[in-house]
């Protein structure tokens, strides 16, 4: 039976490249929204779901947090995929040729130096692997595009520049959610639990939730805050935090939590990845 792991965007995004790289034995199912990546997973129709939650540069991705919660799903895996640019072109095109790219808005400041040099300028597209779709198809001569080596591979593209990015450090995190938890493993580089939580509206509430992880010794690599619902009485946090919560000390913060919580929900259990450095 094939295996199938959704993910948001068109074939050859950098999310379909984490799917590539995390799940090799499974066939990538594009969805149009993340939504529909949650979808696809809760109606049978993907195994697993591939979300982006935070980049290095841009910081955390738009609607995951909230989404995250209400899915259903839990949290297996982590995956880092680093955004490296490649400029395409069709086949015979030379890099001389070129006089404008389309890519993904946030792309083309990422390559402004490469692209100056070349005088070639940015135009901007709803999605950087649907640009090499649309160039493939159209066969406009002196358009290149920004995206990746995959999508390049593709829609039969020929790359004329890779890692072209003005920065080396571009990083994507994304998250590998199943529909049942797995809390048996226990990873080579230790554990990440994930989990959100809403304060109670007493004084010093957080400062006193927050006390128990230091207490005990639980690092704390990650705390967001965001809105619920657009109230601004009602603020749900978004945690990453080293360790399993069968270890001794991570039990111990999590029920100091839990005294001055009015909700605390485990978004998942999984091995770090080596790639956190």
């Amino acid at each position: 039976m094939i295996k199938r792991i959704a993910f948001q965007g068109e074939p050859g995004a950098y999310s379909h490249e984490a799917c590539v790289a995390s799940r090799p034995d499974h066939e990538a199912l594009p969805c149009n929204t993340f939504e529909e990546v949650i979808d696809a997973v809760r109606e049978g129709r993907a195994d697993l779901a591939m979300v982006p939650v935070e980049n290095s540069t841009y910081g955390r991705v738009a609607d995951i947090h909230r989404l995250l919660p209400e899915s259903g799903l839990h949290i297996v895996d982590e995956a880092f995929v680093r955004v490296r640019i490649a400029l395409m072109a069709l086949p015979g095109v030379t890099l001389d040729q070129i006089d404008h790219v389309r890519a993904h808005l946030v792309l083309i400041p990422q390559a402004r130096s490469f692209l100056k040099r070349h005088g070639i300028r940015g135009e901007s597209a709803a999605d950087s692997a649907g640009a090499a779709a649309e160039l493939a198809q159209h066969r406009t001569l002196r358009q290149g595009v920004l995206a990746s080596d995959l999508a390049a591979r593709i829609y039969g593209l020929n790359v004329l520049a890779r890692d072209i990015e003005d920065h080396g450090h571009n990083t994507t995190r994304f998250l590998v959610m199943a529909p049942a938890p797995d809390m048996t493993r226990r990873g080579d580089h230790g554990m990440i639990t994930t989990f959100v939580f809403q304060v109670r509206n007493i004084p010093a509430a957080l400062y006193k939730a927050m006390g128990g992880f230091a207490t005990n010794g639980v690092n704390m690599t990650k705390l967001e805050s965001y809105m619920v619902d657009g109230n601004f009485t009602a603020t749900q946090f978004y945690a990453d935090i080293e360790g399993h919560p069968d270890d001794p000390n991570v039990k111990l913060a999590l029920d100091e939590l839990g005294y001055f919580t009015n909700r605390l929900h485990i978004l998942g259990t999984y091995p770090a990845s080596d790639a956190r450095g």
